[in-house]
């Protein structure tokens, strides 16, 4: 019942011929300092197995426009069909794993595990964090800050695909003091 959550596509394998996107809710931060990720998998997933085997893969954010590539990957095995290929997404090459990223994607999170907790009818791959590419599009040009608010991403609530919406106000907003008015 903790909702929203990230709707993701995690891209794996080692090869072209391996390579495969699943869509998974269940992951977030672990730690910041190192950074530590996970993502959750059944063991009957295609793609469970290339993670295990190669300790790799990528966390791809996705936004609104990716949503129908989102869920075909989310309802469909890379042991039958070619995902990349009929969504039309475009692999791109990692900095420091085998697996390939999304090109379309404005945030890839390149990962490496570290341990798996086998927790019941999903495995944590519990992972640390290797590097991270956004889009240019994302980066403010005049002070170079990262502005995740404005790429539209995507949640998942309640077998809802939702996008995440407006800007209510930043951290610590409710402690701040107030600036004193200029006369």
């Amino acid at each position: 019942m903790i909702y929203p959550l990230p709707a993701v596509l995690v891209s794996c394998g080692d090869s072209p011929e391996n390579y495969n996107l699943i869509t998974i809710a269940w992951t977030g931060t672990l730690c910041t300092d190192p950074p530590v990720c996970y993502i959750s998998v059944r063991p009957e997933r295609y793609s469970y197995t290339l993670i295990k085997r190669t300790g790799e893969y990528v966390i791809n954010l996705t936004t609104a426009e990716m949503a129908r590539a989102v869920d075909f990957c989310g309802i469909k095995s890379g042991r039958d069909v070619n995902k990349w290929a009929i969504t039309r997404l475009t692999p791109g090459q990692a900095k420091t794993v085998c697996a390939p990223i999304v090109m379309e994607s404005p945030v890839n999170i390149e990962c490496r595990v570290i341990e798996i907790k086998e927790l019941g009818c999903h495995h944590a791959f519990i992972s640390e964090v290797t590097n991270i590419r956004v889009t240019d599009k994302l980066l403010d040009s005049n002070t170079g800050q990262f502005r995740l608010t404005d790429a539209n991403l995507l949640a998942y609530v309640h077998g809802d695909y939702r996008f995440i919406g407006k800007k209510i106000n930043k951290f610590g907003y409710s402690v701040q003091k107030k600036q004193k008015r200029s006369r």
